[in-house]
């Protein structure tokens, strides 16, 4: 009875998402009128004459689309001379951190009231419903779940004014009852990685884990350390796991490990996207990792196609304008005060009747030395069907270009962390190369003939060395990740350095 009630609690959470799904386009027509409604009382608005917008065509029209540099002076207002009412018009009392991939330093994304409960909470419990519907047999929630996140402190940029990786702030400002299904708060806001580590660890290893939630990649490191000390597999430890909530990278190069970690025909997989800036989309059935676009939580978007994205002044198109397999960079106007901002993520629609997509990478994540347009979703594939072919598991991977001279052509540079190495790492190299040729066309044309680009050279690295490198950079958890590709070779040249330096 119990686990019946739970379950129709839950799947009332879809109710919303039926509603969007039958009419998107109307609903972010609303979700840019309420915006602009509360846009109108405040500095940006005035200066943008919000005022004077009656539609999508004068928003493009009047708005300009920003990146974080733009963005920051307005912060400043908010943090350093307390003004109020400057992007939104309510306070701005948190401000969400996020180092991302390829920032040396952290930005500040504000989260507000009104982002806070209908934009990422609203989304989570539309998450929990999308699952519920398609699981009747669910009972996750009867149990506990284990969410690895990052850290909570207070900013000393601001008076009264708090930060910390998104999930933080979320796990701070949960009402008491998700609270109690949760990770206690007093460990999962630990900013000491390593105490953090352990204490979820001994924590977890007595108590009824249903469901884990967090970053693929920081919760195997988790999972492991777990295995590691009881001896015992997951689901001889947790008897009723049941389902991972993940996001942040990609799931595909670590499914195999997941699935040698939680050797279990009960486990499943579910598919989020979730950023510093918003919770945007959710798995929307078990046949596919292809994720719903959440277009009632106080999100207007906009895409920007590929030829858009280095322009001064890019011209963004909307919702309705998408076309299934294209690539696009995400624009988004959110209750938390921001406003037509380029989040970095680039992502490519699978279907507009409902509107499903994929992530494929971030705008400053690619490598286009020679023309080849690779994108971390081809190298993810690519790396999955290299593994799947020679046995073997990665732990994570980086890659950039190698510029030959003499005449020759270049090569691409790959470091990788291996759970279990191919017994062949030549083969290993060769499929990867197969591979990449058959996902994109261009890197297919730049490989004929060794022409443009020769082999890959891929580098086995030693056990832990990204993890090291993480640590020495105090990029540890949460909302931190490695750099899948980049297109110059800042990052493969620095774990390199570091590496040879612990020699």
């Amino acid at each position: 009875m119990i686990q019946k009630i739970a379950r129709l609690i839950l799947t009332s959470h879809y109710k919303s998402v039926e509603k969007f799904v039958a009419d998107p386009i109307g609903t972010q027509q609303q979700v840019l009128s309420y915006l602009l409604k509360h846009g109108r009382n405040t500095l940006y608005g005035a200066e943008y004459k919000f005022d004077t917008i009656k539609n999508e065509d004068d928003f493009r029209t009047k708005v300009p689309v920003i990146a974080y540099e733009n963005l920051r002076p307005y912060l400043d207002k908010i943090i350093v001379e307390k003004k109020q009412n400057v992007l939104w018009d309510t306070p701005v009392k948190w401000f969400a951190m996020s180092s991302g991939t390829t920032e040396d330093k952290s930005k500040y994304i504000p989260v507000t009231k009104e982002s806070l409960y209908n934009l990422n909470y609203r989304a989570g419990y539309q998450m929990l419903g999308s699952y519920a519907v398609h699981y009747p047999d669910t009972a996750f929630i009867l149990g506990k779940s284990l969410v690895l996140g990052g850290s909570q402190q207070v900013n000393h940029i601001g008076d009264g004014i708090y930060t910390g990786d998104i999930s933080a702030i979320l796990m701070k400002n949960l009402p008491g009852f998700a609270k109690r299904r949760r990770t206690p708060e007093n460990i999962a806001l630990l900013s000491d990685w390593e105490e953090k580590l352990q204490k979820l660890a001994d924590y977890a290893i007595n108590t009824d884990i249903r469901s884990l939630v967090g970053v693929p990649s920081w919760m195997l490191v988790l999972l492991k350390k777990i295995v590691e000390d009881t001896g015992k597999s997951i689901p001889e430890i947790w008897k009723n796991i049941e389902v991972f909530f993940h996001g942040g990278v990609g799931f595909l190069p670590f499914q195999e490990q997941y699935e040698k970690l939680i050797p279990s025909d009960r486990m499943r997989y579910w598919e989020t996207y979730n950023a510093s800036e918003g919770f945007f989309g959710v798995q929307f059935s078990p046949e596919s990792k292809d994720m719903l676009l959440l277009l009632n939580n106080e999100v207007y978007y906009e895409f920007l196609p590929v030829e858009e994205w280095d322009k001064e002044n890019p011209e963004a198109i909307p919702l309705s304008a998408v076309e299934i397999g294209k690539q696009y960079a995400i624009v988004i106007s959110t209750s938390g005060g921001l406003w037509r901002y380029k989040i970095g993520d680039t992502i490519e629609f699978t279907s507009t009747a409902p509107y499903l997509f994929k992530i494929t990478g971030r705008t400053k994540q690619f490598i286009n030395a020679f023309g080849e347009e690779l994108i971390v979703d081809n190298a993810d594939r690519a790396i999955d069907e290299a593994c799947r072919r020679t046995g073997a598991k990665i732990t994570e991977y980086t890659a950039a270009p190698v510029y030959f001279c003499d005449n020759n052509s270049g090569a691409h540079e790959w470091l990788i962390e291996f759970e279990t190495a191919p017994t062949n790492i030549d083969e290993f190299t060769a499929i990867l190369d197969e591979s990449l040729k058959k996902y994109n066309s261009d890197y297919e044309a730049k490989r004929s003939y060794n022409l443009s680009l020769s082999m890959p050279i891929v580098h086995v690295m030693e056990k832990n060395v990204f993890y090291d490198w993480m640590k020495s950079r105090e990029k540890m958890g949460g909302q931190n990740k490695v750099p899948k590709l980049s297109n110059d070779r800042k990052y493969v040249e620095n774990i390199l350095t570091f590496v040879a330096s612990k020699q």
